[in-house]
């Protein structure tokens, strides 16, 4: 039985690690002590209950392969070395270790309780606070901002975006970008755009005290909290010198239509930390897991990979709290615009929970 071993138990992780498990011999290393929704992190931010919700034990995830806790800190060939764990070799290695990205749209601490304390300071300090802050007009940032006002509806928002307009990275249509801006705008949200901050506020992120800041426009803000919705990239620092010449100034790494590893025999990537150039969602991340799920299976029986992936168009579900929100989605084909109730009924209530549930055996 081949030896698959996968870094990363994030979405395109577990994904991966269950479609193998009983079929491959399956080690998932993974340093945090449960699985994080980071789909559902800006709601926890706002909501006790979420904060509960979106850590997930890995307990039922795999019956015949295991989990192991632990950090990769180097990979040579197909091996890797693991804290606390020493060398893991394998037939068949699987990058999935994702993007970095600033709290509280992502969760970097490895133990769950520290990860919650952090939630509720800052929860406590939303609850205090008049003004905040977001910079960055991205999706996380748009959304975050809807979650706020939904959660505190007296909470003043301002987000500062560099670029000329709300959602800048993305084949967005203009008909999705009009109607998040309208829905923000009828909660009070200013949107500031082309401008940026002369310098960051003197207060760590989340928390609690007034400050004063100007932009490079000459703009001044006043705020009591704030946070950095901007600044993604490809966890793959544990990756040697061998993956300079094929890893780019984000981080991620180059693949093939495989999503097999360039230059690198028997490595493959999935997720965020793929040279895949679309954007970076959970589906996504499931969808190359199926493609090396079967490629893997394909070599296991002899036979050359068969399964190949094609980047996909930029969609987006965007809900603004449990109500409100746009989606650019396909129907026919075609790129289509949806409003407030198709998200909603998509993503807004549930962020996809009780799928993921099920998918981690938690279900039943």
């Amino acid at each position: 039985m081949a030896r698959v071993t996968i870094v990363g138990g994030g979405y395109g992780g577990i994904t991966l690690a269950k479609a193998l498990d009983g079929i491959a011999e399956v080690t998932l290393v993974e340093q945090k002590d449960a699985f994080v929704h980071h789909a559902a992190s800006l709601r926890a931010a706002v909501d006790k209950e979420w904060s509960e919700r979106i850590f997930l034990p890995y307990d039922k995830l795999l019956i015949n392969g295991r989990v192991v806790r632990g950090t990769a800190m180097a990979v040579k060939g197909t091996t890797v070395q693991v804290s606390g764990e020493g060398d893991i070799q394998a037939d068949h290695l699987v990058l999935a270790t994702g993007t970095n990205y600033p709290f509280p749209a992502k969760h970097l601490e490895s133990t769950t309780a520290i990860a919650k304390a952090r939630i509720e300071r800052v929860r406590v300090c939303l609850e205090s606070a008049k003004r905040a802050l977001i910079l960055g007009a991205g999706a996380v940032g748009l959304e975050f901002a809807g979650e706020l006002t939904s959660a505190f509806p007296d909470l003043r928002v301002t987000i500062v975006e560099a670029g000329p307009t709300i959602l800048p990275q993305g084949d967005y249509k203009a008909e999705l970008r009009d109607s998040i801006a309208a829905q923000l705008a009828e909660r009070g949200v200013e949107i500031i755009t082309g401008d940026t901050l002369a310098y960051l506020p003197p207060i760590d992120v989340g928390g609690l005290a007034p400050f004063r800041v100007t932009t490079t426009g000459g703009r001044t803000i006043e705020a009591d909290i704030w946070f950095r919705a901007y600044g993604a990239c490809a966890a793959t620092g544990f990756l040697g010198e061998d993956y300079d010449e094929i890893r780019r100034y984000d981080g991620t790494i180059r693949v093939d239509d495989k999503l097999r590893v360039i230059d690198h025999p028997g490595v493959w990537a999935i997720g965020d930390i793929a040279d895949v150039r679309e954007s970076n969602r959970a589906q996504h991340a499931r969808d190359h897991a199926a493609v090396v799920a079967q490629n893997i299976q394909d070599i296991m029986a002899g036979r050359e990979p068969s399964a190949s992936y094609t980047p996909q168009s930029d969609l987006v579900v965007l809900p603004l709290g449990p109500v409100g929100g746009a989606s650019q989605v396909l129907k026919d084909g075609m790129r289509v615009v949806e409003g407030p109730e198709f998200t909603n009924r998509i993503k807004g209530e549930d962020l996809f929970t009780e799928n993921l549930r099920e998918q981690l055996g938690l279900v039943g």
